[in-house]
């Protein structure tokens, strides 16, 4: 095979096998015809033109490429740092990764320990003699190979034509992957920042004011005291100073501290500046997005890179080993988050979540310790307790009614006993207390959050930055395209060629959109009754499974602990599996809604995927809370599932027990399989996998590239990011359980605590470790999960008022002792709540066979308010009955807006932007006034004195006898043309 050639005025250099060239540093121009597809060749410029930029006459058919110096290759060894180009000058801003697989050519193109690297910066030119001989013929790709070869050429020529610059090495191998590295220079990184505003800080450094002297001298005892649970990272040390911030403007580069314009932008900007007007919803040109291309399998990656390794003890210090030291390490679990260097590392988005997760796992350190001393006081109260001691009292035995048909036995309330003694660590007065403590609580987290993220907002200069403008989806505008296409008879290139904005008819109408929003209607209504037809199955499976059990004497005893545990298990199971079925439902959904924006896209698959997993996750808790043991009828009239089954009742001791057990099953479960075991396991496999499958495909082996791979390498081999959509999830349904149902577990936020306290290094390490590094997206806030957040904290309120009410036995033991009560205490409440049945009157085929009780019963008792058998309207409901239920109803409205004003009055209390972060506000409106005034006032005066000086001379010189004017053309040397934007003088 014949060696690659370049084309170098008019000779032809060979480029032997294994010596890489290397680009110069500029730009392209528009040439003639190019290579044909299947063809490959290099080729360079004739002497540049003056200046940096090099150009030659139109139609000259020479590309500018500015490759060559025919040096020796960098050998790994030698590289200053793997961040940048293989110049050692340039950094890498962003890398674009893809496949490629040639039909019909041999390996041998080049040596498998070197490359050829390919830089350009401009437009890739034609050559009207590419393909004449001494070119390489390439073997021809397949039809889908080079469409997607296409693609990639003409994206990369339109990042070129913006300036860019780009790093790549020849494919010179059969098969491999390519990786494309974007390098920004100074202009392009100035024109994007100023499009996009970005703000940056100014010369101007001010002091924030300090607080009042008590409140100064409090955070000087805190701070000292915090000392060691501060991460040790340089944005900790001097936080007292503070920058002006301005967005960046070309025309106002006198206000910026620019000292080194290479890290004038950190990396996260610089990567946003790059990516960004190429990204699906941003993209400047006609061509598809970036992250069409990748959908469509054109490239297989795009990802910055992360700095470096972060686990390598020889290498210097940067960001991302500094994260792992002080953060994503177990270890260090005990201290703050190093929020700042989050947000410089990975960008607003990221450090809001991580932000909003760390003051949520440090409120939950005071609602676990209220749900302790909550849960320490039941215990302690336990043998003070006079309705569980009746219960246990074997003496005043109760004489209970079978539990199942046939086969069940009348029974003693004294069996109970253990039942109802655990049924007091939950049920006191004292759950009470803390239910209405945790909707304050959830009151209180969410405008504490307000104004850390207010305050956050303020030291990363977030205020007052505008609203990316939103633009359409790709979807979208293929879906309007084909909607134009099908009511005209236009052309598709006439309708490609139409202007970017869109007329009326040109959107999509609801009349367009019906059979989504039906299909999302429909699928979503199924959903739901399937995880209610679930929920009903394993009721059946309760009620079978025990009265399967009831049969045989070896497991009657135990029928209620096995049913109960099984039943729980089941769920969770069930849970887990229909929640990965959910997340993947709700994002096809929104997928065929077609949302115009990525914004409304985004916004619309969470409240999908919310609605369908709490439906899922809480569907179980909602039984045992509100339907469990409400229709099951009275002995002699029971209701009745299938033929023979009746349905479930509570335990004698209620089912807040039952509850309580249920729902810390499935909190516990889902923290530690889905959340830990998954997010831990999962990645480590896929990571597995993907090794196995490089070791299995045949590749050219590069013993130097293995032996010393490059960054771009290494981060393309991590997990691709996916967006924080699950970790949010899995914190909001979490939050869910904590305030949701805190009446029957007050030590859901110990629980809480200790899965976030572990899940905030879990996500830490993942983000530094397992993930590539994600694009910097600049936000505000976080969203539509604060919206979520607060519907979760105020249906708490009504839920929990409702758990009260009717689960629990607060209220019938409240009315009890001041409305029936003899002596003002519970003596004979469980008398009071058990009603009487006469055992002749059991239907035929229902009593018990082979009763082997004590004694013969003639009344046995069930848990009811009913007229007893001698009254004049047996077995309906009694007077008790009616004010139990109208006691509860009250108690629901009264607890409910008590604490709904007990939460506007928290919310009215506690300012959404805090008073010191106002002020410092206000007061760097006025000091930039100030400073941009002293800088206006300090150029105008360098620009007036050359003036001056040079009409101080035109004087002397007209007086003067030797006098000479200007060359004309050229402008003085101290003149303000010079400085400006060279004029010519005439």
């Amino acid at each position: 095979v014949a060696a690659p050639v370049i084309r170098e005025q008019g000779k032809n250099i060979p480029l032997l096998p294994g010596s890489p060239r290397r680009l110069s540093p500029r730009a392209v121009v528009r040439g003639g015809q190019g290579p044909k597809h299947g063809q490959q060749c290099l080729q360079v410029p004739g002497p540049p033109a003056q200046g940096l930029q090099g150009s030659v006459p139109q139609g000259s058919g020479q590309v500018i490429n500015n490759y060559l110096e025919a040096s020796e290759p960098v050998s790994s060894e030698a590289r200053v740092s793997r961040m940048h180009f293989h110049d050692n000058h340039r950094k890498v801003d962003y890398v674009l990764a893809y496949h490629y697989r040639k039909r019909g050519a041999h390996p041998g193109h080049g040596s498998p320990g070197h490359s050829l690297a390919i830089v350009s910066n401009g437009e890739t030119g034609k050559d009207p003699q590419a393909g004449a001989p001494g070119d390489i013929e390439l073997g021809p790709l397949d039809a889908l190979e080079e469409e997607r070869k296409e693609q990639r050429e003409e994206f990369e020529h339109n990042l070129m034509e913006a300036g860019l610059e780009l790093e790549k090495d020849l494919e010179s191998k059969s098969q491999g992957s390519v990786f494309v590295r974007i390098h920004a220079p100074w202009q392009v990184l100035a024109r994007e920042a100023e499009f996009l505003k970005i703000k940056v800080p100014t010369k101007k450094m001010y002091e924030i004011k300090s607080q009042g002297s008590i409140a100064k001298t409090f955070n000087k005892i805190l701070h000292k005291l915090s000392e060691p649970l501060k991460p040790r990272v340089p944005e900790h040390s001097n936080s007292r100073m503070k920058n002006l911030s301005y967005p960046f403007s070309r025309e106002k580069m006198y206000l910026y501290d620019i000292r080194d314009k290479d890290t004038f932008f950190d990396n996260a900007t610089r990567s946003r500046i790059v990516i960004l007007p190429y990204s699906d919803h941003f993209h400047l040109s006609s061509s598809a997005g970036i992250n069409s291309l990748i959908a469509n399998n054109i490239y297989e990656a795009a990802y910055p890179l992360h700095d470096g390794e972060y686990d390598r003890p020889g290498e210097d210090m940067n960001d991302r080993k500094l994260l792992y030291q002080e953060w994503a390490r177990y270890g260090v679990f005990y201290k703050f988050q190093p929020i700042d260097l989050i947000r410089k590392y990975f960008g607003e988005k990221i450090g809001l979540y991580f932000a909003w997760l760390g003051l949520y796992t440090s409120f939950l350190i005071p609602s676990s310790v209220i749900g302790i001393i909550v849960f320490l006081y039941g215990c302690a109260t336990i043998e003070e307790d006079i309705p569980s001691k009746e219960m246990c009292d074997r003496q005043n035995a109760f004489t209970m009614c079978p539990l199942c048909d046939t086969s069940c036995d009348y029974w003693n309330l004294s069996s109970a006993c253990g039942t109802a003694r655990a049924s007091h660590l939950f049920d006191n007065p004292a759950t009470v207390v803390f239910s209405i403590f945790m909707a304050l609580w959830a009151t209180m987290f969410l405008e504490n959050w307000k104004r850390l993220q207010m305050r956050l907002g303020y030291f990363w200069d977030l205020t007052g930055i505008e609203e990316e403008e939103e633009h359409s989806r790709p979807e979208y505008e293929t879906k309007v395209r084909e909607k134009m296409l099908k009511e005209s008879n236009k052309s598709v290139v006439q309708k490609l060629g139409t202007s970017g904005t869109e007329d009326d008819e040109d959107k999509l109408t609801w009349k367009d959109r019906f059979p989504g929003y039906l299909m999302n209607f429909a699928s979503i209504l199924f959903m739901i009754a399937l995880t209610f037809s679930i929920v009903f199955g394993v009721i059946v499976y309760r009620i079978t499974t025990a009265a399967a059990l009831s049969l045989n004497k070896a497991t009657r005893s135990n029928v209620r602990v096995t049913v109960t545990a099984t039943a729980v298990i089941i769920n969770l199971v069930v849970i887990l599996i229909l929640d990965e079925i959910y997340g993947a439902v709700a994002k096809w959904l929104t997928k065929i809604e077609v949302p115009k924006t990525e914004q409304t896209f985004e916004e619309r698959l969470i409240l999908k995927a919310f609605l369908l997993k709490f439906v899922n996750a809480y569907s179980p808790i909602f039984y045992v809370a509100f339907f469990k043991g409400r229709f099951v009828g009275r002995p002699g009239s029971y209701v009745y599932v299938f033929d023979g089954y009746r349905m479930e009742e509570c335990a004698p001791g209620g089912c807040l027990m039952e509850l309580c057990i249920q729902l810390s099953i499935i909190m516990l479960g889902k923290q530690l399989i889905q959340n830990n075991i998954f997010e831990i396991g999962v990645p480590k496999l896929k990571k597995l996998f993907r090794k196995l499958k490089d070791e299995t495909e045949p590749e050219e082996a590069d013993s130097a590239h293995s032996k010393h791979p490059e960054q771009w390498d290494l981060d393309y081999s991590l997990e691709p990011y996916t967006g924080l959509t699950p970790e949010y999830m899995e914190m909001i349904i979490q939050f869910g359980f904590v305030t949701l149902f805190v009446a029957s577990f007050p030590l859901a936020p110990v629980f809480a605590l200790l899965n976030n306290v572990i899940e905030v290094r879990l996500d830490a390490k993942k983000f530094v470790t397992e993930l590539r590094r994600p694009d910097a997206v600049r936000t505000k806030d976080i969203g539509i999960w604060f919206d979520i957040l607060s519907g979760i904290g105020k249906f708490s309120v009504i839920i929990n008022a409702f758990v009260i009410a009717i689960t629990s036995d607060f209220i019938p033991r409240l009315v009890y002792q001041y409305s029936y009560s003899h002596n003002g205490t519970l003596h004979g409440f469980v008398n009071h709540t058990l009603s009487f049945f006469n055992v002749s009157q059991l239907k035929e085929g229902t009593q018990p066979e082979n009763s082997q009780f004590e004694q013969e019963v003639q009344f046995c008792r069930f848990k009811d308010y009913r007229e007893p058998p001698w009254a004049p309207n047996p077995y309906e409901f009694s007077k008790q009955y009616w004010a139990v239920l109208s006691a509860r109803l009250a108690f629901v409205i009264i607890f409910q807006n008590l604490v709904m004003f007990l939460s506007v009055l928290v919310d009215w209390m506690i300012p959404d932007i805090p008073t010191d972060i106002s002020d410092q506000i206000k007061r760097e409106k006025s000091l930039f006034v100030d400073f941009f005034l002293k800088e206006e006032h300090e150029k105008l005066k360098l620009t007036e004195e050359p003036a001056q000086r040079s009409q101080s001379s035109g004087h002397r010189s007209r007086r003067g006898p030797a006098a000479s004017p200007a060359p004309s053309g050229r402008s003085q040397p101290g003149s303000s043309a010079s400085s400006g934007s060279q004029h010519t003088s005439v």
